[in-house]
């Protein structure tokens, strides 16, 4: 008889490993290795979101809540974007509260694509944006971000990539990995695209809150897509607690969107895994509800670590990188080294054991840099930048 062998399906195939997780799994092994490659802010917790999960567990918060996440939440979430982003969301219909940021990109595609639609990326995008994208069975087109226009939206160069099977694209500001932001006026020429070619926007906005001031003095602004007139009912607005308050691994987001996709998110996180940790979202309330000097105070310090890091990057043979604005990444341009990012990357961490990602991992236009997080101390920095000289 015949031996049939089971396989592993079509899309899970397609995946693979991004270049971040490579070069993390090789640090894993390099005891003395200076971690500059995850995207993880190196404070905990703050002390007041975790009593307040150890309060919901000793109440008994311990039970499933609704799919769409409990109702105190959504509603703070709701009062947050109002107040800061200037979009108006039903709390009760439009809110979902999401196992991470990711979770939130992955139900906004399920709930706005097709199997064989076209979704369109940015190059240079965070790694996982392209994986996401197929893990649907969708296809992501990549657009170009350049690096001399700032990494603004160019829609000449956006244009000729629209097909008749273009339903939506994916833009993220703050930038990871280039730390860029993406300015309103350039959002409104994306707003404008997306209306007339009837596209749906998944906005990223994770980085929302790490901004930094410009040569004048004055900090940058961040603004939601969703707040221009007419974008509203075609956006999903994506964010997270990971990063903004240093919860990694509690694995919290939220979507806002218009109530027909809100509910349709809602269904599919239903099926996918019922609802987020309710222990979890209880902290999360306090996150929100409660005192935000420690957010102030993590960026206060990532903006001392970026003038470190930068200003050292540029001291570096064959090295040249602009100051980034918002996120805590530098994306420096390696292509004075002659040297392909990637083994370059894999030089600095085997010969230096300093951890950082090639900028290929990114996309095509990432080659010729580097992604280096400063979400590790001001000693790290220092130290790895005397490691990267000597490696260089």
């Amino acid at each position: 008889m015949e031996t049939l062998t089971v396989q592993p399906s079509r899309r899970s195939r397609k995946l693979g490993l991004s270049g971040i997780r490579e070069i993390f799994e090789k640090a894993q092994k390099i005891p003395d290795v200076i971690r500059l490659e995850f995207g993880e802010p190196d404070f905990d917790t703050p002390d007041n979101i975790k009593a307040a999960a150890i309060r919901a567990i000793n109440a008994g918060m311990t039970k499933y809540t609704s799919s769409a996440g409990v109702p105190e939440l959504r509603s703070a979430i709701a009062s947050k974007l109002a107040s800061e982003n200037g979009v108006d969301y039903d709390s009760a219909s439009e809110v979902i509260v999401t196992a991470g940021a990711t979770s939130a990109i992955n139900l906004a595609f399920l709930s706005t694509v097709d199997v064989g639609d076209e979704i369109l990326v940015p190059d240079p995008g965070w790694a996982t944006y392209p994986y996401a994208v197929q893990a649907v069975s969708a296809v992501p087109v990549s657009y170009p971000l350049r690096e001399a226009s700032g990494y603004s939206f160019e829609r000449e160069a956006v244009e000729r990539l629209v097909s008749a099977k273009t339903k939506a694209i994916l833009i993220n500001t703050p930038s990871n990995p280039t730390g860029a932001i993406l300015q309103r006026s350039n959002l409104q020429e994306i707003a404008d695209f997306a209306m007339e070619r009837n596209l749906f926007v998944i906005s990223d906005e994770v980085y929302e809150k790490f901004l930094y001031e410009d040569p004048g003095g004055k900090n940058k602004e961040h603004v939601s897509i969703a707040s221009l007139q007419g974008m509203r009912e075609r956006t999903v607005t994506v964010n997270a607690f990971s990063k903004t308050y240093a919860m990694t691994g509690w694995r919290l987001g939220y979507a806002a969107a218009a109530e027909p996709i809100s509910a349709a998110m809602t269904k599919i996180n239903a099926a996918q895994s019922s609802c987020v940790s309710t222990i979890a979202q209880y902290a999360a309330l306090e996150a929100l509800s409660g005192p935000q000097d420690s957010v102030s105070n993590m960026i206060s310090a990532f903006a001392k670590r970026r003038e470190v890091l930068v200003n050292g990057l540029n001291e570096l043979p064959g090295f040249s990188c602009p100051m980034p604005h918002g996120a805590f990444y530098a994306f420096p341009n390696i292509s004075g080294t002659r040297t392909k990012s990637y083994d370059l990357a894999m030089k600095i961490v085997e010969k230096g054991h300093v951890a950082v990602v090639p900028g290929s991992s990114f996309g095509a236009e990432g080659e010729d840099h580097l992604r280096l997080a400063y979400a590790n101390s001001l000693e790290n920095i220092r130290a790895a930048l005397e490691r990267i000289r000597k490696v260089l």
